[in-house]
């Protein structure tokens, strides 16, 4: 291969991947273009997450009491059809433990949802707590700019009182 063939080569290659390219944004005016107001706002409150925690908890335990009762019997039907020279017990068995397996699963998915509303629950109160303490301590600091003596733009008489004497 001789070096233009290589460069050529190298040419046409960019030359297909800057075609493709594609920018992560919006074209715009040059700004954000969808506002939060336009769609909505986010609100979980602590009720809801845990309503939705309690559910996925009782879920749970409906799917070990109730979604496995036929278990026991399919497997004891499963091993005396076995015993008894049928091919339907394994069929019986493998169907029985494939339930059990997604069963399993489905729980495994459930109980983490639950899990995760109850540690949401609790960050969220910790970040509400948080937000709200620092949004406190900003209104404390605005309401000592708010309190000015004088008019605007003079030197603040409690400061200075040596000059307010002057002026009178």
């Amino acid at each position: 291969m001789a070096w233009e063939e290589w460069e050529q080569l190298k040419a046409e290659a960019a030359e297909r991947q800057s075609t493709h390219m594609q920018l992560n944004q919006v074209e715009g005016g040059g700004g954000s273009s969808a506002l939060p107001e336009k769609f909505g706002v986010l609100k979980a409150n602590q009720t809801d997450l845990s309503k939705i925690g309690k559910i996925a908890h009782t879920l749970y335990n409906d799917l070990w009491d109730k979604a496995r009762v036929a278990v026991p019997s399919s497997d004891s039907a499963a091993g005396d059809l076995s015993k008894q020279g049928f091919a339907l017990g394994a069929g019986l068995k493998h169907v029985s433990t494939r339930w059990e397996e997604q069963l399993k699963s489905l729980r495994d998915a459930v109980a983490h949802i639950s899990n995760h509303m109850h540690v949401t629950t609790k960050l969220h109160t910790g970040d509400d707590g948080f937000i709200q303490r620092q949004m406190s301590s900003i209104d404390a600091l605005d309401a000592g700019f708010d309190e000015r003596v004088g008019t605007p733009g003079e030197k603040n008489r409690a400061y200075y009182p040596e000059e307010n004497k002057k002026k009178e």
